[in-house]
């Protein structure tokens, strides 16, 4: 294990705890647009929406359970969900969510180090960063005209 280079746990359980209230924020999200959103927009992605919202939890799961392995506290406080008064400005409030939530897991990685635990942490983050990245592109490609 290189000493140079070492995991700053501390730093480490800071960040991912604000993550994680950004996570659990956006598996609420998901899971209330599924149900919330009217009109064609409603129609067409409350299924979808309702199955970002399970991949989220499965995610926010992951997270916690690296948390706690670092020795951290899983946090139970949310931030508060963001709705518009339009299909549009909801779906561009919850992007805008997820793009706070994606920088929130990147920031992370800065301090993951070089050892073995902190590439397999640094692949976990770029796994949900990727998957989150692909819905948000979905959205923000609805709300474009």
């Amino acid at each position: 294990m290189p000493d140079d280079d070492p995991m700053d746990v501390p730093r480490v359980i800071e960040t991912m705890t604000r993550a994680l209230r950004l996570q659990w924020r956006s598996t609420l999200q998901y899971s209330t647009m599924s149900a919330t959103l009217t009109g064609p927009d409603g129609a067409a992605l409350a299924e979808l929406f309702r199955e970002y919202a399970g991949a989220e939890l499965a995610d926010a799961a992951r997270l916690t359970e690296k948390l706690v392995a670092l020795g951290g506290t899983p946090p139970t406080d949310v931030p508060n969900l963001t709705m518009g008064s339009t299909s549009a400005t909801s779906l561009a409030a919850l992007a805008d969510g997820d793009d706070e939530t994606i920088a929130a897991l990147h920031a992370v990685i800065e301090h993951s180090g070089q050892e073995p635990r902190s590439e397999a942490l640094e692949h976990l983050l770029e796994h949900l960063i990727l998957r989150k990245q692909q819905q948000v592109d979905l959205i923000r490609r609805a709300l474009s005209d």
